[in-house]
């Protein structure tokens, strides 16, 4: 039999979830529907969004929002290259080129001061990641007078005064898979600054059609033939990932408190062990999301450390492998805070699904680690 092992990532679903689902199945209604409609709304409304379309997942959502953007072929796209391949691979299927910069060894976060070195004449938009769902200051990185697409998969409830994270550049996107803050069997979404990006989004993922036969036939003598504006694969949501992520909207204040207990649990006792880097706590004015917590390991000790934690029945994991450093993108960045994080950088279990029992058992286990 295995041996139980905390996990690293987690999300807590349950009865409200079931009971969304039900209603779903009862309507016999599994596809695109009114489920997605209202989860729609009820997303943009809690992080004031001008508009919002759901998509079928994160990655999707990524690709869509380089599409939107409707770029020269070829453009440069700069974005960290600590971060998800899903990020460089919508910017390689657009037809763009990414270009890795360097992050902030305190934030794990781009700046203005990590992206200006890499900008060209080529440069046609600047990707930024919310990491673990601490916002980036984004200001001066808009100032930069590029396009900005941001990656919020981790800052669903990250925002920097009355601004929530994804909302303030030209196009964000968000994520709504299994592990996430808000959490579904998979998900994702487009928000924008011009409402009229979000409709064209929503034309794009019925394979560029917009409308199927049956909304075209409220006002379409031959509903059946479809006028497709544009190429593009199909990115479609359903109802039964909607109806997940709508319990999920509902309790998320509720999750997203018990991650911030645990965040602050761990930064207090953490506090005195010299070999660990506790991450960056929010700044006055900022919300954070408390996606991950993710660690630095000083001393060469952090996969003597991972390995020890696993022995122990606890999973950490790096999130993320420089891409920068994965061959398939051949480039020949040299980016030193980037390649320091891979060398130190662990994520340690923070979910809303760790009981008082896992918690105590990860604070005591990291804290009998010997150097």
């Amino acid at each position: 039999m295995a041996k139980k092992i905390i996990s690293v990532f987690g999300s807590s679903v349950g009865r409200e979830e079931i009971r969304e689902i039900a209603s779903s199945i009862k309507a016999q209604w599994m596809g695109i529907g009114p489920k997605v409609r209202a989860f729609e709304r009820q997303f943009a409304e809690r992080l004031h969004l001008k508009d919002f379309a759901m998509l079928d997942s994160g990655s999707n959502s990524l690709h869509m929002a380089v599409r939107l953007l409707d770029l020269p072929p070829g453009s440069e796209v700069i974005l960290p290259s600590f971060t998800w391949i899903s990020c460089a691979h919508a910017v390689v299927l657009s037809g763009h080129v990414p270009v890795f910069c360097d992050v902030d060894l305190n934030t794990y976060n781009v700046t203005a001061a990590t992206i200006e070195p890499h900008m060209t004449k080529n440069t046609g938009a600047i990707m930024i990641v919310h990491y673990a769902g601490k916002p980036v200051r984004i200001d001066p990185i808009l100032q930069l007078g590029l396009p900005v697409i941001e990656d919020a998969a981790h800052a669903v409830d990250s925002k920097i005064g009355d601004r929530y994270c994804g909302s303030m550049g030209t196009l964000g996107m968000y994520s709504f898979d299994a592990i996430k803050n808000l959490a579904s069997p998979d998900g994702g979404g487009i928000t924008a600054n011009d409402s009229s990006l979000v409709e064209r989004a929503r034309v794009l993922r019925y394979c560029g059609i917009g409308k199927s036969g049956f909304e075209a036939s409220v006002t379409k003598y031959r509903w059946w033939e479809y006028n497709i504006a544009e190429f593009f694969p199909r990115f479609l949501p359903n109802d039964i990932a909607a109806s997940i992520a709508l319990a999920q909207l509902g309790k998320l204040d509720r999750l997203q408190q018990y991650r911030k207990q645990l965040w602050e649990r761990y930064q207090d006792e953490f506090l005195k062990i010299d070999w660990l880097v506790r991450p960056a706590d929010p700044e006055a004015d900022e919300q954070h999301s408390y996606f991950t917590y993710c660690v630095r390991i000083l001393g060469g000790h952090r996969d003597r450390f991972a390995h020890y934690l696993y022995d122990n029945g606890i999973y950490s994991t790096l999130r993320y492998h420089p891409l920068h450093m994965n061959p398939i993108y051949r480039s020949t960045a040299k980016l030193p805070i980037t390649e320091q994080l891979n060398e130190e950088a662990l994520s340690l279990p923070l979910h809303p699904r760790l009981s008082d029992r896992d918690v105590n058992k990860i604070i005591r286990t990291v804290k009998k680690f010997k150097i």
